[in-house]
C-alpha cells in the first residue's frame, strides 16, 4: 500500500497537512502546481524531500507538511462520494469482527473506500477483501484509487447488487460487513458466503433503529447468535497545563484583605468628604471667590487631579502564595464543547459452526443451510 521509500517520488500519493481541518491528498505529478491559502507549491519541489517535510511556499505565505499516508490520514482526507465510516467505528468493527493477518472478508458498500483501506492493511497479503458496490460509477473510482495505491492485489472489487444476486464466494468468508441501505435482504446471502468450519461473525452498519430493528430479525431467522447493537460516541479531552489553585486558607487570606483595603478606602474617602464641607462651610463668600481663583496645590503641574490612590496601600500576595503559584503547575481536562455526534447502530452477530449430519440416504447434510 502506498510508497514505501523515504523520500517523495514522482507519481507518489502524499497527504497535504495544512490545517487540523484541513487536509487532503496529492498525486505527485512533475510540472503541476498546488495552490492554497498557505502558499503556491511545485510538485518539482516536493520530489526527493523525506516524508514528515515541512515545506515552506514560494511566496512566502506559509508553509505545508508531506506525510505518507496511512488509513487513518486517508480517512481524514479522502475525497467524499458517501457517507465514510471514520475511525473509531472502524477500530470498534476490526476489533469486534476478529480481523487479522491472514483474514478473509466480504464488504457490502464500498462507498468512498474508508473501511476498505484500513481492512486492506490489517488482513495483509496473507488475506484478502473481497468489496461490492451497486454503484457504478462509485465502484469505477474506487478501483481507480485502489490500483493507484497499490491494493489491487488485497481488494477484489465488484459491481454487483448483492441484495438481489448475492457474493461470487460461498464458504469462505472470515468475516462480513454490511454498509447497505437494507442490510436484512444481503444476511441470506451472506451466510452462504461465511465458513461452517469455524465461528464467523457478521456486523451491519445502519443509521436508523428501524434498520436494526429488521436487521436483527433477519439475524434471528437466519440461526446468527450473539446479537448486539452498540452506538459509538466520541468525547475529546483538551488538557492544559496551569498553575496549582490556591489553598482554601489562601483564597480566605486574600478576600479579608481586600476586604479591608475596600474598608480603609471607605473611611478615607467619607472624611475627605466631611473635612471639604467644613472647610466650605467656614469661608465667606468673597474669600470663596477669591480661594477659588487661586491654583490648587494638590492639582499637578497641567492641572489634573492626583489618582485617588495615590498614597493608598495596594494588597500584596503574601511571599509563600507567590512561590506556591510560580512553582507548581497541575494538568487539567476538559471535554471538548464540538463533539461529533452519531454516526451509525452497529449490530453484531456470531455465527456458530454445527457438525455435519448424514440422512437416512448416507448423504452428508448441512443443518445451517436454510431451505428455500
Amino acid at each position: 500500500m502506498w510508497s514505501t521509500h523515504r523520500e517523495v517520488a514522482a507519481g507518489d500519493v502524499v497527504i497535504i497537512w495544512q490545517t487540523r481541518q484541513l487536509i487532503q491528498p496529492l498525486l505527485i505529478t512533475p510540472g503541476k502546481d498546488f495552490n492554497s491559502r498557505f502558499g503556491h507549491y511545485r510538485h518539482s519541489d516536493l520530489i526527493g524531500i523525506p516524508y514528515g517535510s515541512k515545506v515552506a511556499s514560494r511566496n512566502g505565505r506559509g508553509f505545508i507538511h508531506i506525510l505518507r499516508p496511512t488509513p487513518e490520514l486517508w480517512t481524514m482526507a479522502l475525497p467524499h462520494r458517501t457517507q465514510i465510516l471514520y475511525l473509531a467505528d472502524i477500530a470498534f468493527i476490526t476489533s469486534w469482527l476478529d480481523i487479522r493477518c491472514g483474514s478473509r472478508v466480504i464488504e457490502a458498500g464500498t462507498g468512498s473506500g474508508s473501511f476498505s483501506h484500513s481492512v486492506a492493511r490489517t488482513v495483509g497479503p496473507r488475506g484478502h477483501l473481497y468489496s461490492y458496490e451497486f454503484h457504478e460509477a462509485r465502484a469505477e473510482k474506487a478501483r481507480e484509487e485502489f490500483v493507484r495505491h497499490g491494493m489491487q492485489d488485497i481488494v477484489t472489487l465488484t459491481h454487483r447488487n448483492v441484495c438481489k444476486d448475492g457474493f461470487t464466494v460461498e464458504n469462505m468468508a472470515d468475516a462480513v460487513f454490511l454498509d447497505l441501505p437494507a442490510p436484512w435482504e444481503a444476511v441470506g446471502h451472506a451466510k452462504k458466503a461465511l465458513r461452517k468450519d469455524r465461528l464467523t461473525r457478521i456486523c451491519c452498519f445502519s443509521p436508523c433503529m428501524e434498520q436494526v430493528l429488521r436487521a436483527v430479525n433477519a439475524l434471528n431467522e437466519a440461526g446468527f447468535t450473539d446479537i448486539c447493537m452498540y452506538e459509538t460516541l466520541l468525547r475529546p479531552h483538551e488538557v492544559q497545563q496551569l498553575p496549582t489553585p490556591l489553598s482554601l486558607d489562601n483564597i480566605v487570606d486574600k478576600l479579608k484583605r481586600l476586604e479591608k483595603f475596600r474598608e480603609e478606602k471607605r473611611l478615607r474617602q467619607i472624611a475627605n468628604s466631611k473635612r471639604k464641607r467644613e472647610e466650605d462651610s467656614d469661608v465667606s463668600g468673597p474669600d470663596k471667590r477669591a480661594r477659588t481663583s487661586e491654583p490648587d496645590a494638590t492639582r499637578d503641574e497641567c492641572g489634573a487631579n492626583p489618582p485617588l490612590t495615590g498614597n493608598l496601600p495596594i494588597p500584596q500576595k503574601a511571599d509563600d502564595e507567590v512561590n506556591e503559584v510560580a512553582e507548581t503547575t497541575v494538568n487539567w481536562s476538559k471535554v471538548c464543547h464540538e463533539v461529533r455526534g452519531h454516526t451509525s447502530y452497529l449490530t453484531f452477530a456470531r455465527l456458530v459452526p454445527y457438525p455435519a449430519e448424514t440422512s437416512p440416504n448416507g448423504e452428508t447434510e448441512d443443518p445451517t443451510a436454510t431451505s428455500e
